[in-house]
This record gives structure tokens, C-alpha cells and sequence, in this order.
């Protein structure tokens, strides 16, 4: 099965203004590209005096929109022609000057003329000096175009081409193909809670010692990630992760299980699913000390007790809410799988062959079978995580239509 990008295959629009930051958007075309996308290039004419045409037309392939009365070329496509079939319109870098043309329905060059055609969606990413984009009116210009459908990219925070420190420079590329990514996925759990957890759990011994596992947390991330994206009220519960916080999503963090199953439970009653990616840890010491204990005052054995089953119990409890568990395993893969996902009452499972390359604990990627009550299976090959969690979505979003039935 090939990977889920939702930026792949996709014909996106890039259209790129006169802002210093327009070298920018040459890397974001080569990024575009390669995760699949048709990128087609609208420059205004100060766009062009940062970077040439020519710049954009080596690396895209396609010939760029650039001035429609001046460039004989150009004109034999159109702004009209060029915006046909669009799946999504990328404006970066957005200078205040082009959103005010767009707010006010001005079309007067190639770009504002191609906007104007748009029967897709737009995002925006503004690029300017701090008191640019504090200005009122320009904020006014962002509040119509948001009202009719605009979706914004707030710029970052930092130095600028001016001198000064402050609040306009162009968003990092890998936020904006987030970006654009999300304005691409399909809304398909809108009005929908998604309650994820996500991470490791720590069991201490003492006070500085502790029994965990190698989860870095990056499969929960991306699942709740992709499920923000597809229009759900995301909850995170998280374990202790070097990852940040997704925006958007309510973020619930925990150390040990038990604080885990006490935030699953406090948070279950308000979800229509529930998915536990987290590895929770099965064993804690019967009994911790708060303070270190020394190396020679240390037991021969430290006596461990079961953690609390949060998703048997949960599974147990019913309520009507989509169920699904994740099984990490190194022997019968899909036969334990299977097994949990019966004995703990779930609607799907993901089984996780921990001795295959690029799969498990701590990797960029994952391998994973996806299967429901019913027995159907889909086997994903490695592929990066938000691709698996695509799919995962794909398989939940399903269940809950069918549920609806």
C-alpha cells in the first residue's frame, strides 16, 4: 500500500509576493515536489526582482505565471487556465500589500487576477515587518479575508531583514506543509472528541530512579496531529516526550499509569474515541521511596505489582465509544493481537512487529497491521508515522460512519 501524504498528487498554486522573503518559497516549492505535489508558480513583479522566474521554473518543470501582458509565454496560459482543477492555493510569502488587493477584490496583476479565479481553498502565510503587521487596517484586510474562508499562517518571532526583533518573519517551511497538509485533509471527524494518548509512563523506585520504556511518544503525536486535522476536538494525554506540543490540541500531560488511567478516565466520558498509543508501563514497584536510596542499602530485589488495565477497563465500561488499542509485539504479532482485541472489547487494533526495520519504539517510521472486529486487516509497510496515522484515521473515521449507519 503506498503511503497516505496528503500533500501527493495534489496541484497546489504557489503564489509568491515581493517580500525579502521570497528566496524562502524556493525551497518551499523543492519540498512541495518532493513529497509528490504539482506545484504551478504565480509570481507579482517584485517577486521576480527577488528571484528570477527562471529559478522557479527549473525546479517546479512548469512554466511560471509571471506577467501576463509582458511575457508572451505566460499569456498563452492565463490566469484563468492556470487556476483550473486547483486542489489548494499557497500564498508565501504574503506581503500586506497583496492581502489588502485580495480583502478589497482588486485584481490587477497575474496573482491577484489568479486569486481571484480561485475555486479552492486559500492559505496564507504573511512575511513583513513587525509594524506592518500589527497595523490595523492590515489586520482588518486578515479578519475579511478569514471571514470569507482564508485560512492564515501567524508569522514567527524573531530578527528581521530590518534590524529589529519582532513578530513577521515567514513561518518555518515544515509548519506551512503542515499547514497545507491540514487544508487538505478530509474533515471527516468534525464534531468529533478524539481522546489520544501518547508516550511512555514512569514508575519510580526512589526518588531519582525509575522503570519506563523506549516510547518517544511520536506515533501518539502524529495520530493527534491527523486527527485535528480531519476537523476533531483533539485530547492528548502524554507522557513524559522531548516532542512539542501540537497546536490546536488540548495537551493532558502524566508521568506515571496510574495518572494516566485517572486522566483517561476523567476524559473518556466526553470522547467518541479513544485511541491508546501510549505504552503504558504494565509493572510499578509494590512500593516507592521518596527519597534516593544508596547503592549499598539497595534490596537484592525490587518486588513489582500490575499497573491498572486502562483500556480492558474502558472496553468493560462500553458507553458506545470506537475503542482502538495499539499491540507492540516481538512473537505471533497478530495472534496476541487479535487476542486483545477480544478479550478487552476494542473495534480496532494495531499490531506492531517490534523486530522489523523501521518499526517501533523511537523511529520516524512505523510497519504496522491495522485490524477490526470483523477480521479485516490492512498491512502497511514502513512508511513515516503521519502516514500510519492517516491510514489509522482512514480505518476510524469508517467504524464511525458505519456506526451511524
Amino acid at each position: 500500500m503506498e503511503p497516505r501524504d496528503m500533500l501527493a498528487g495534489k496541484r497546489i498554486l504557489l503564489g509568491v509576493c515581493g517580500s525579502i522573503a521570497a528566496y524562502k518559497a524556493v525551497d518551499l516549492l523543492r519540498r512541495l515536489s518532493e513529497r509528490g505535489a504539482e506545484v504551478h508558480v504565480v509570481l507579482t513583479r517584485n517577486a521576480g526582482r527577488f528571484v528570477p522566474p527562471l529559478t522557479f521554473e527549473t525546479l517546479s518543470g512548469r512554466p511560471v505565471l509571471y506577467d501576463e501582458f509582458e511575457d508572451r509565454n505566460a499569456a498563452a496560459i492565463g490566469h484563468i487556465e492556470f487556476t483550473d482543477n486547483l486542489d489548494l492555493a499557497l500564498l508565501a510569502p504574503a506581503t500586506a500589500n497583496v492581502i489588502g488587493k485580495i480583502a478589497a477584490g482588486i485584481a490587477d496583476d497575474a496573482l491577484t487576477s489568479s486569486l481571484m479565479a480561485l475555486r479552492c481553498p486559500l492559505l496564507i502565510a504573511p512575511a513583513m515587518n513587525e509594524r506592518m503587521y500589527c497595523n490595523p487596517v492590515l489586520q482588518r484586510n486578515i479578519r475579511t479575508l478569514k471571514e470569507l474562508g482564508a485560512r492564515f499562517i501567524e508569522p514567527g518571532t524573531g530578527s528581521l531583514a530590518c534590524g529589529v526583533v519582532g513578530q513577521g518573519r515567514l513561518a518555518d517551511i515544515d509548519r506551512i506543509l503542515a499547514e497545507a497538509a491540514s487544508a487538505l485533509s478530509p474533515r471527516d471527524l468534525a464534531g468529533r472528541t478524539v481522546l489520544i494518548t501518547a508516550g511512555p509512563t514512569r514508575e519510580f523506585i526512589d526518588a531519582v530512579r525509575f522503570i519506563s520504556n523506549p516510547s518517544t511518544g511520536k506515533m501518539g503525536y502524529a495520530l493527534a496531529v491527523a486527527a485535528r486535522d480531519r476537523g476533531a476536538d483533539v485530547i492528548l494525554i502524554s507522557g513524559p516526550t522531548q516532542l512539542a506540543p501540537p497546536q490546536g490540541v488540548k495537551l493532558i500531560p502524566v508521568v506515571s499509569a496510574l495518572q494516566m488511567r485517572d486522566a483517561v478516565v476523567e476524559q473518556a466520558g466526553r470522547s467518541q474515541v479513544v485511541i491508546m498509543a501510549a505504552a503504558v508501563s504494565d509493572f510499578r514497584p509494590a512500593q516507592a521511596s521518596d527519597r534516593k536510596i544508596k547503592k549499598d542499602e539497595a534490596p537484592a530485589a525490587v518486588q513489582l505489582e500490575r499497573t491498572d488495565d486502562i483500556l480492558l477497563a474502558l472496553g468493560k465500561a462500553g458507553g458506545g465509544r470506537l475503542l482502538v488499542g495499539f499491540a507492540a509485539e516481538t512473537d505471533e504479532v497478530e495472534q496476541n493481537a487479535v487476542k486483545k482485541l477480544r478479550n478487552k472489547n476494542l473495534d480496532l487494533i494495531v499490531a506492531n512487529d517490534l523486530r522489523k526495520i523501521g518499526s517501533g519504539f523511537g523511529s520516524d517510521t512505523n510497519a504496522v497491521t491495522i485490524i477490526d472486529r470483523p477480521g479485516n486487516r490492512t498491512e502497511l509497510p514502513a512508511m513515516p508515522k503521519a502516514a500510519v496515522a492517516a491510514h489509522i484515521l482512514d480505518a476510524v473515521a469508517r467504524l464511525l460512519k458505519e456506526k451511524a449507519g
